[in-house]
């Protein structure tokens, strides 16, 4: 499994000859503008809630991609579904097999509003199982007890993606609670440094994540985690 970081909470991952992009925010990301997302070819748009900076981008990759699944609770498939793009409704607790993986969408302690004013319904995460690795994507979210439930309902984690910026979701130091929670103790670090509230000393964080026996993990945008 190889996992890109595009920048805030977007990331492109390629599993089991699939392309799958969570929560595109690229062309409103000045930290992004390196990246093209006209040239972005993916199988699968994972949404993980309705805010702007996670779905701003999801209609010029579809419209790239028209064979794409957009992959989401139900009340965002069906918003996009009334624009033409095509999706696969999930809800909390529930988990669906698809030709790369299974996903399970799992709870997460946010807000959601599509840019409309449409409700959104209620934010997640997902855990991605495949044939030999298991991922945990938190989305935007408070560090929650819920989060204990993973371990038990799914397979032992290999890595945890988690919102570490503070001001709109956890802050590093809560993550470090997360990873203790999911029983994970690496860490993919987003949703930080775009926006002046949740800038990052990314120094600190990873020093703290050090103390506690944890290693988090901080690309550059473009960069590549392989697990």
């Amino acid at each position: 499994m190889n996992i890109t970081f595009l920048g805030h909470a977007t990331l492109l991952i390629e599993v089991e000859n699939k392309k799958l992009i969570v929560d595109p925010f690229i062309s409103g990301n000045s930290l992004a503008q390196d990246i093209d997302i006209n040239t972005l070819k993916v199988d699968y748009i994972l949404i993980t809630h309705g805010h702007q900076d996670h779905i701003l981008d999801v209609e010029a990759i579809a419209k790239n991609n028209p064979d794409a699944l957009l992959i989401s609770n139900y009340e965002i498939v069906q918003w996009f579904g009334e624009k033409g793009i095509s999706g696969h409704p999930l809800n909390h607790g529930g988990k669906y097999t698809f030709d790369f993986g299974t996903l399970k969408y799992v709870n997460a302690i946010h807000s959601s509003m599509l840019p409309d004013g449409t409700y959104g319904g209620n934010p997640g995460g997902f855990v991605l199982t495949t044939s030999d690795k298991c991922i945990y994507i938190a989305g935007d979210t408070a560090l929650t007890l819920d989060m204990k439930l993973i371990p038990e309902t799914c397979s032992q984690l290999d890595l945890a993606i988690l919102p570490i910026g503070d001001n709109f979701t956890m802050g590093y130091e809560d993550a470090a609670i997360a990873s203790d929670y999911v029983q994970c103790n690496m860490v993919l670090g987003c949703h930080y440094d775009t926006f002046p509230p949740i800038k990052l000393d990314k120094d600190k964080a990873m020093d703290y994540f050090k103390s506690k026996g944890k290693e988090l993990v901080l690309l550059d945008i473009g960069a590549s985690l392989s697990i």
